[in-house]
């Protein structure tokens, strides 16, 4: 009986469908086997007779598992295994040899050239159909499971983009940096690698105010980042009603009370904000759970941190935040920064970096030929060896002549 070059099954649409690639030039072969097979209704049977044309049947039919004499005219059954092995459409199917030697050399060369499995033909149909299902399962689980890497490649892929996209504008928000007669601006920010919430800002108020604030969301990605800028549009529009925003305590109380987090996605923010005058040279500042800014007086020895310990931003409604006030020195340099400047850990003793430490670098002179605020970037990166931070970098420098 002649047996034509087609499926000799029907396709299944099963997620798990097995397709039985036969590539033998005996029909009698192919019937035997087809007898197997039909009554399996989860398994397609497709034959190739001629050698030649198993390269292209295979890339169309994707076999799950093929099966493939080795002695064949035309071509040799071990080169036609290699040629399986090299093509990248079929070079991690199961390919099980079907031969009538039973000797080990012949065995080891067909191993060697990437067979996966061998019979000697034929044997028991219980036998064939536990091989074909054993090495079809697995390849259907290693394909469903590329397909599921790519998946999830695609989607990491376009989360880097949106983060990219969001980190761009976050940074496009960020004051230009300033050099007049009575302040002098500098800072640096490096995002997290998943995107943090911090934001931070300066602007004159009036002719005689100024005032600097630096924010951190709780949490990273799009969200903090989202909340993050929310909160900082209010602060440089100054579209809190009824609040001066020459007094620190009642700005930190007003956006207590504006973003509480019950309706914020369960986010918080910590902050540090503070007004300087020019005409008094002091300094009033207020903070919500944030990391105390450093104020280094001319002589470039001491410093003074700025707290007043209040509550985290969002945490309870209506709470009362204090304020403090501290005179300022002509060429005194105001440092405020995110916990991320600092809270990094150590490679040498696996230990996190404390903001004492970091305050010591901070106070200590340059050595390097670069900003101050470029010096401590360099710093925390060489302390993790790394510079890729698991927070956002955030740092101000307020330079007051």
């Amino acid at each position: 009986m002649e047996i034509n070059e087609t499926s000799l099954g029907g396709e299944l649409l099963s997620k798990r469908a097995i397709r039985v690639l036969l590539v033998d030039d005996q029909p009698i072969i192919a019937e035997a086997i087809r007898r197997m097979l039909e009554s399996e209704p989860d398994i397609s049977f497709y034959y190739c007779q001629n050698p030649l044309n198993a390269m292209a049947m295979a890339s169309e039919v994707s076999p799950t598992v093929i099966l493939q004499d080795l002695v064949m005219p035309d071509v040799d059954g071990l080169t036609l295994v290699k040629y399986f092995r090299a093509n990248q459409a079929t070079k991690n199917m199961p390919l099980v040899v079907l031969s009538s030697k039973e000797d080990s050399a012949t065995k080891y060369k067909a191993f060697e050239n990437g067979a996966n499995d061998y019979m000697v033909k034929l044997p028991d149909k219980l036998e064939v159909l536990a091989r074909i299902r054993y090495h079809s399962n697995a390849y259907n689980v290693y394909c469903e499971r590329n397909v599921a890497m790519e998946n999830l490649q695609k989607s990491q892929q376009h989360l880097k983009q949106e983060l990219e996209q969001a980190e761009q504008y976050v940074e496009s928000l960020l004051p230009k940096k300033l050099n007049n007669d009575v302040i002098a601006t500098d800072w640096v920010f490096k995002s997290s690698t998943e995107l943090g919430g911090d934001c931070f800002g300066y602007e004159w108020i009036d002719t005689e105010n100024f005032c600097i604030f630096l924010l951190d969301v709780c949490g990273h990605g799009v969200g903090a980042a989202l909340l993050s800028v929310s909160v900082m549009n209010v602060l440089r529009s100054q579209s809190l009603a009824g609040v001066d925003f020459k007094r620190p305590s009642q700005v930190l109380s007003a956006l207590n009370n504006a973003f509480e987090m019950e309706k914020q996605n369960n986010m918080y923010f910590t902050l540090w904000y503070g007004v300087y005058n020019i005409k008094t040279r002091k300094l009033s500042f207020s903070s919500g759970g944030h990391p105390p800014a450093i104020l280094i007086d001319s002589d470039g020895v001491s410093a003074n941190e700025l707290t007043t310990r209040g509550m985290i931003i969002g945490g309870m409604p209506d709470m009362n935040f204090s304020e403090a006030e501290i005179n300022v020195n002509p060429l005194s340099r105001l440092y405020v920064f995110s916990d991320g400047v600092y809270e990094i850990q150590r490679t040498d003793t696996k230990s996190m970096m404390c903001f004492d430490d970091f305050k010591a670098e901070l106070i200590s002179p340059s050595v390097c030929n670069k900003s101050k605020l470029q010096c401590m970037l360099d710093f925390s990166a060489r302390v993790q060896n790394s510079s890729q931070f698991e927070d956002d970098y955030s740092m101000c420098e307020i330079i007051f002549k």
